[in-house]
C-alpha cells in the first residue's frame, strides 16, 4: 500500500478493535448481571440486561458495516484482511453471547418457586465466573494478538462442559424426587447450557486470534466434557 492508505488503514484497524473491545465489555456485563439477576430472582435487573442487548445488536451492525466499508476502499490482502475478517468473527460471537444473557434474564422472569439447593445456584455462578474468565483472556489475546493466551483458553473450556454436565445430573435428581420441581429445573438447565454454550463462544474467538496470527484455521478437534444434549432454546418473547 501507498503509505497514505497504509496510515489510513491502520486507522480503519483501530477504530474496529476500539469497537471489538466496547462490545466485549457489554457481553461481559451481560453475562454478569444475567446470572446475578438468576440468582437473586431480580426481575428488575433481569429486564435491564434484555434492554441492553439491543447496545450490542447495535454495535454489531457498526462493525460489520465498518469492516465492509474498510474493505471496499482499502482492498486489503493476506494478514490485512484476515485483520478485518478476524472483527467480523469476533462480534459475531459476542452477540451470540450477548443473545444467550438475554435469554437467561427471560427465564428469571419466567421463573416461579423456590430455587432448588443453593449448590445448584452456586454451579451456575461458578460456571459464569470461568467463561468470563475466559472470555476476558480471549478478548485481551485479540487485542494483543497473543496466540499462545487464546490457544490457553481453547484448552480450558473442558473444565466448564464438564460443570454444565454435573449440574445437569443434579437437577435430574431434583426433578425425579419432586415432580413439582420439574418447571424450575428445566428453566435451570437452559440456563446451564446457555452458559456452556457462551464458554463456547469464547473460544470460537480463540480460533479466530489462531487465523488471524497463523494464517490458517485451528484444525486440532476442541476439547470438550459436556456431554448433554439438551437443546438451547430461547425463552418466551
Amino acid at each position: 500500500m501507498p503509505d497514505h492508505i497504509a496510515k489510513a488503514f491502520d486507522a480503519d484497524l483501530e477504530e474496529l478493535t476500539r469497537m471489538v473491545a466496547e462490545m466485549g465489555g457489554l457481553a461481559e456485563r451481560a453475562i454478569a448481571d444475567s446470572v446475578d439477576a438468576l440468582a437473586s430472582r431480580d426481575t428488575g435487573l433481569a429486564s435491564t440486561v434484555i434492554q441492553r442487548d439491543e447496545a450490542i445488536d447495535d454495535l454489531q451492525r457498526d462493525i460489520e458495516e465498518k469492516a465492509i466499508l474498510t474493505i471496499a476502499r482499502r482492498q486489503p490482502m493476506a494478514i490485512d484482511l484476515r485483520e478485518v475478517i478476524g472483527a467480523l468473527r469476533v462480534c459475531n460471537d459476542l452477540e451470540r453471547i450477548g443473545d444467550l444473557a438475554k435469554n437467561i434474564a427471560k427465564r428469571v422472569v419466567d421463573i416461579t418457586g423456590d430455587l432448588p439447593s443453593p449448590t445448584i445456584i452456586r454451579g451456575l455462578e461458578h460456571m459464569s465466573e470461568l467463561v468470563l474468565a475466559q472470555l476476558k483472556q480471549v478478548l485481551d489475546s485479540y487485542a494483543t494478538r497473543n496466540l499462545s493466551n487464546a490457544l490457553a483458553v481453547w484448552k480450558g473450556d473442558e473444565e466448564i462442559d464438564s460443570l454444565c454436565t454435573s449440574l445437569f445430573r443434579e437437577l435430574l435428581t431434583y426433578m425425579a424426587e419432586d415432580p413439582s420441581s420439574i418447571s424450575l429445573c428445566i428453566h435451570l438447565m437452559f440456563s446451564a447450557k446457555n452458559i456452556e454454550r457462551m464458554g463456547d463462544h469464547a473460544t470460537n474467538i480463540a480460533e479466530t486470534v489462531h487465523y488471524m496470527v497463523e494464517g490458517r484455521p485451528l484444525t486440532a478437534e476442541r476439547p470438550k466434557g459436556d456431554t448433554t444434549t439438551f437443546a438451547t432454546v430461547p425463552a418466551r418473547g
